[in-house]
C-alpha cells in the first residue's frame, strides 16, 4: 500500500539531500532553571547516558552553580559519552576556568546583548559588552576549549549592534553563535529573519535556543533551521526557565518524520524519558502532549474508532510503538457500530449489526461519558483487520 503520507509529504517538499540538523539537549542546565526542579548528581549522570544513548549531539550542563553541578560535570565528562558535554558559564574569565577545571572540550558562555539586559541586568555599555564578548571567546580559544557564544536577547537587540557582535567573535574564533529568542516574542517568519540577518553575514555554524511563552517555540526552532540554523537546544518534556523550550520529544519525531535530517536517534525512548522526568521531577506531561502525552494516541469518537480498527495510519501520522507509546481505544458515548461490535468481541459476544447498533445506543444512552479503555495491541489490530 502506498505511504498513507505520501500527498502531505509532497506538500512539505522535502530537500534531495536533507541537511543534518543536530540536537543539543539541555535537560541538565535550562531543565533545572524549571520552577522546582533539582537533580540529584546521580539523577544529572543517569539523565546524561539516557540522552547519549537516544542520539542527542550535544548534553549541556553548568558547573558555574554549585560544587554539585561541578562535580556531576566532571563526572559526566569522564564517562566517554559519545555526545560533545558543554560546560556552560557566563561571558567571565572564571567562568571558562570553570570549565577547564572540570576538563571540558567545550563550553558555552552567554551575555545579554539587548538594551534592556545591558542596562537593567548587566549595567554595562554596548563597547563594554561587545570588548567581554571578544575577551572571552579569545581567553576560551587559547586554553584549547570549543566554544559556544550565545548573545542572549538577541531578538530584541538592535540588530546592527547584534551583527557587529557576531562578526567580531566569529573573528576572535568562536565555534559555534547561539541565536536565542529568549522571552519568546517572535513569531515564525520573525525567528527566520533574525536568523537570516546574522546568517548573511557570519559562516560560523549557528544554534536555535528559543523559549516557549507564547507557545512558538517549536514553530520558530524550525524556522530558524530553514533559515540557516543547524542546531536546535531541546530539553526532555521541554520543561526549562518559565513556560520552557522545545521538547525533545517533538523536535527529535519531526526531524526524523518532517524534515529527513539523517540523525540515528532512538525514538522509541521517548516515552521513557519523559517519564524518567515526570519521575525525578513530578512534572507530568499534560494528557494531549504531543507524542509522550497519554492522550497521544487514545481514539474516542465512532467514525475515528471505526477507521482506527479498521486501518491505525487513518488517525496516526506515526506508530505508537515507534515513539515507545501505546494505542487505546476509549468505549462510550460517543462509540459508534463498530466500536461496539470491536467490544462484544472482546466480551466473548456474538456480533451482528443489529446487536452492535444497540450496544452503541445503550452507551449513548447511559450518558457517563467515557467508560472504558483499552490498549489495541498489534495482536489484537492484526486479529481485527483479518476478521473483516
Amino acid at each position: 500500500m502506498k505511504d498513507p503520507n505520501h500527498y502531505a509529504n509532497l506538500y512539505n517538499a522535502y530537500d534531495k539531500n536533507p541537511k543534518k540538523i543536530r540536537v543539543l539537549d539541555s535537560t541538565l542546565r535550562e531543565g533545572e532553571q524549571h520552577p522546582g526542579v533539582s537533580f540529584t548528581n546521580k539523577q544529572r549522570i543517569q539523565i546524561a547516558w539516557m540522552l547519549d544513548y537516544f542520539g542527542v549531539d550535544q548534553i549541556e550542563i553548568s558547573p558555574v552553580v554549585s560544587n554539585d553541578h561541578k562535580e556531576a560535570t566532571k563526572t559526566i565528562i569522564k564517562q566517554g559519552l559519545n555526545a560533545d558535554i558543554v560546560s556552560h558559564g557566563r561571558a567571565l574569565k572564571q567562568d571558562i576556568d570553570t570549565s577547564l577545571d572540570v576538563d571540558a572540550k567545550w563550553c558555552a558562555a552567554y551575555l545579554g546583548i539587548s538594551d534592556i539586559h545591558l542596562k537593567d541586568k548587566l549595567r554595562i555599555s554596548r563597547e563594554e559588552a561587545l570588548e567581554r564578548a571578544v575577551e572571552t571567546v579569545e581567553y576560551a580559544k587559547s586554553h584549547g576549549l570549543k566554544i559556544r557564544f550565545t548573545v542572549e536577547d538577541g531578538s530584541r537587540a538592535e540588530p546592527e549592534f547584534l551583527l557587529k557582535v557576531c562578526k567580531a567573535i566569529e573573528e576572535a574564533g568562536v565555534d559555534r553563535i547561539s541565536l536565542p529568542d529568549t522571552v519568546g516574542i517572535l513569531r515564525p517568519i520573525g525567528m527566520y529573519n533574525f536568523v537570516k540577518k546574522v546568517r548573511e553575514v557570519v559562516d560560523v555554524p549557528l544554534d536555535a535556543h528559543v523559549h516557549n511563552d507564547i507557545g512558538f517555540a517549536v514553530a520558530n526552532a524550525f524556522s530558524a533551521c530553514d533559515a540557516g540554523v543547524d542546531q536546535i537546544h531541546t530539553t526532555i518534556d521541554g520543561i526549562g526557565e518559565r513556560t520552557g523550550i522545545p521538547p525533545l520529544a517533538e523536535v527529535a519525531v519531526a526531524l526524523t518524520y518532517l524534515y529527513k535530517s539523517p540523525n540515528d536517534f532512538r525514538l522509541d525512548m521517548l516515552l521513557d524519558l519523559s517519564r524518567l522526568i515526570e519521575e525525578y521531577t513530578s512534572i507530568k506531561p499534560y494528557d494531549s502532549k504531543p507524542i509522550v502525552g497519554s492522550s497521544a494516541y487514545k481514539h474516542k469518537a465512532g467514525t475515528h474508532l471505526a477507521a482506527i480498527l479498521r486501518n491505525p495510519a487513518a488517525y496516526e501520522p506515526i506508530p505508537p510503538r515507534t515513539v515507545g507509546n501505546r494505542r487505546r481505544i476509549v468505549f462510550g458515548e460517543l462509540a459508534g457500530k463498530t466500536g461496539a461490535a470491536y467490544l462484544m468481541s472482546l466480551l466473548g459476544l456474538e456480533k451482528d449489526d443489529e446487536g452492535a447498533k444497540a450496544v452503541a445506543a445503550g452507551l449513548k444512552g447511559l450518558r457517563m461519558g467515557d467508560l472504558i479503555e483499552i490498549p489495541l495491541e498489534d495482536r489484537l489490530e492484526k486479529k481485527i483487520i483479518n476478521d473483516k
